[in-house]
């Protein structure tokens, strides 16, 4: 690695520079013969990532990669979750990018290998492992290659396949990664116990069950309910029922589990709008299990399209928002009122409802514009 990184008088330039225009930045002479201006600054928008998705890398020493091995990197909160139910002697990692999920996963285990097919980003993650006092074996070479002279058996696989075609446009079918999960899903667990995939929020779950093998489990984990990623387990020669795991994690939320199938049998209730109204969180929603949750947690539906839900009682462990709520006329709303505006299966967008009835946005009070089976409805919180 560059000598550079280890300069006290550059580490402490970087650092003055955490929150200058990186711009005007760039337009600037580097201070340091021995580094352009352009290494720096990717530095310093290294530092800036990881302030907010891998604070655990804020040292003395740290080398951070381009741009966009940061942007695919996982963050050091979803990595910490999926490490907590592993542990066994051998992980791998056949795409380590970044290093953040093998960092994190392989933590209980005794024998860790980072493969990369980049020696450049390879490198900058060996240097930051010695640097965080973390052993593993580095091999810079094709996954494909990898394989074919791989004889070892290993106890996890773990793999987070490119999601960007070679015009730098997203795919996100399995066939479409890089590698093709589908042609080596075979070969995988032939030499493993367990292979994790990492995969795009936006994978639809039933093409999923269509393609893969072996499935033992799906885990949805968002951040603050925003869906980061989708997450497949799959068991040599396991053929039992899938479950799925919804997470919220940073929410206080509890974690949903239930059986991929359980949604088939599960029938919803339907109501006007009682006391309380219920929000699925996001994973709920990228679940699809809309009358499981309404049977499970013995709550009514609004109506078919329309995924809330309500009681007169308050369940409190629900995996989403509950709000305290009463039905209203249009007549009753008042220009410049400020709400937090929720429109679900209604025909106005909030930015729509927003100008129509000349209100502000924010505030503690929420209007949810929406349907019921008698048609549409206002609902405000109490």
């Amino acid at each position: 690695m560059h000598s550079w990184h280890s300069k006290r008088e550059i580490q402490n330039y970087i650092n003055a520079n955490l929150n200058a225009d990186l711009h005007s930045l760039l337009l600037k002479k580097s201070p340091f013969p021995e580094v352009s201006m352009q290494e720096i600054v990717q530095q310093i928008k290294g530092r800036q990532v990881a302030q907010k998705k891998f604070p655990f890398l804020l040292q003395d020493g740290i080398i951070f990669p381009p741009q966009l091995n940061l942007e695919q990197s996982s963050s050091e909160k979803t990595a910490l979750y999926k490490s907590e139910i592993l542990k066994g002697e051998k992980f791998i990692d056949l795409t380590s990018g970044f290093g953040i999920d093998a960092y994190y996963l392989s933590k209980n285990f005794k024998e860790i290998t980072l493969v990369e097919q980049n020696k450049e980003l390879l490198d900058i993650v060996k240097h930051n492992w010695s640097i965080l006092g973390k052993k593993a074996k580095f091999i810079n070479e094709k996954l494909e290659d990898f394989l074919t002279v791989n004889n070892e058996n290993l106890d996890v696989i773990y793999l987070d396949p490119a999601r960007r075609d070679q015009n730098k446009n997203k795919v996100f079918l399995l066939e479409d990664l890089s590698p093709n999960i589908l042609e080596i899903q075979d070969q995988l667990l032939f030499i493993s116990k367990q292979v994790i995939i990492k995969l795009s929020p936006l994978i639809d779950l039933k093409y999923l069950i269509s393609v893969l093998k072996n499935i033992s489990k799906i885990e949805i984990i968002a951040v603050r309910n925003d869906v980061k990623e989708i997450v497949v387990f799959l068991c040599k020669n396991y053929s039992g029922e899938i479950m799925c795991n919804c997470v919220n994690l940073e929410s206080e939320e509890k974690s949903f589990s239930f059986n991929i199938n359980s949604e088939k049998n599960a029938f919803a209730e339907y109501s006007e709008p009682q006391r309380f109204i219920y929000i699925p969180n996001n994973t709920i929603l990228k679940a699809g299990i809309f009358n499981l949750i309404s049977s499970e947690f013995n709550l009514k539906k609004l109506h078919p399209n329309t995924h809330l839900y309500t009681s007169d009682v308050k369940i409190s462990d629900f995996p989403g928002r509950i709000l305290e709520m009463k039905v209203i006329d249009s007549k009753e709303i008042k220009k410049k009122e400020q709400f937090n505006l929720i429109s679900k299966n209604y025909p106005l967008k909030p930015e729509e409802i927003k100008k129509k009835y000349q209100l502000k946005d924010g505030g503690n009070q929420y209007l949810i514009f929406t349907q019921s089976k008698k048609g549409k409805i206002i609902l405000k919180s109490v």
